[in-house]
């Protein structure tokens, strides 16, 4: 009887909660269903940005995946993503580290490692433009002075590539840092205290305690960042325009550019689309990854 009346109770609050949550979700879905259809609605047109144009079922998508442009887009891509996505995340997970023991000032120090997380990306760009961009600016001029001539950063198609992926682990690892600070918090002191009883040394604690712990706060940075820097457009745009010669033209950029510079909507949604594609494979994978660790 008892258990009864706990399943009903529990199936009431249920029902209410969905109640309440209901016209919320169905608001979101209607808000965010539109745009979707109407771009698959796109993807398989052959138009403008004035006209829908005639239907072409899936030669947009034909198309792309034969470009070589697409291609170069979707290998950069990957370089991006992976270096700001490890980048990021190991640089935060040792200032997380770090940052487990006191020390005068750390209060402060915090706040301060979160600046390039928090200042607009426009303002980050900026001075990392007038850091590398011209023969004159701080970096080239040190690299003269040290026998480097002719060093152009955002000039040169390899540098620049470099340049990029620097510039998403300088803006992305504040992030990093709070989300590792927060798993290693959660983290049983007393566990520590065992391990240091039975003589383990710190790279054993590391890799056998510490890492497995957080794995599964890890997993979740990990989705989130990757979808950040795939669907990154400021970063790169801002910052090199996806020069030189597209040598840092990720997915994102070269769909902007096949919508709003070459007026090509049906080429560049299917672009978008098929991004969208490779991240929920990606979301899926590392969603599995956590489960197991669950």
């Amino acid at each position: 009887m008892t258990m009864t009346v706990r399943t009903t109770n529990a199936t009431r609050r249920a029902l209410t909660f969905t109640a309440l949550a209901a016209p919320a979700l169905v608001l979101m879905a209607v808000v965010n269903a539109y745009p979707v259809f109407y771009a698959a609605v796109q993807s398989v047109h052959q138009g403008n940005l004035i006209q829908q144009g005639p239907f072409v079922g899936l030669e947009n998508y034909g198309t792309v995946l034969t470009d070589p442009d697409f291609w170069n887009a979707a290998r950069f891509t990957a370089i991006f993503t992976v270096a700001g996505v490890l980048g990021s995340w190991v640089v935060g997970y040792a200032l997380g580290l770090v940052f487990r023991r006191y020390f005068v000032g750390r209060a402060a120090l915090k706040v301060l490692l979160l600046l390039p997380w928090i200042v607009p990306v426009v303002v980050t760009t900026m001075s990392w433009n007038w850091l590398v961009a011209t023969s004159s600016s701080p970096l080239p001029v040190l690299f003269e002075a040290v026998g480097l001539e002719d060093v152009l950063f955002l000039a040169d198609p390899t540098l620049a590539a470099v340049i990029v992926c620097l510039f998403k682990i300088w803006i992305s690892f504040p992030f990093m840092f709070v989300m590792m600070s927060a798993a290693l918090e959660g983290i049983d002191p007393t566990v520590y205290e065992a391990a240091t009883l039975d003589g383990a040394g710190r790279w054993t604690v590391l890799t056998a305690i510490t890492l497995p712990l957080t794995a599964r706060s890890v997993y979740i940075s990990w989705v989130l960042m990757s979808m950040f820097t795939i669907n990154d457009f400021p970063t790169i745009f801002l910052l090199t325009g996806g020069g030189p010669v597209d040598a840092t033209t990720t997915l994102v950029v070269l769909a902007y550019d096949r919508v709003f510079q070459a007026f090509q909507p049906g080429t560049g949604v299917a672009i978008a689309f098929v991004m969208t594609a490779a991240l929920i494979a990606i979301s899926l994978a590392l969603f599995r990854s956590i489960r197991r660790v669950h």
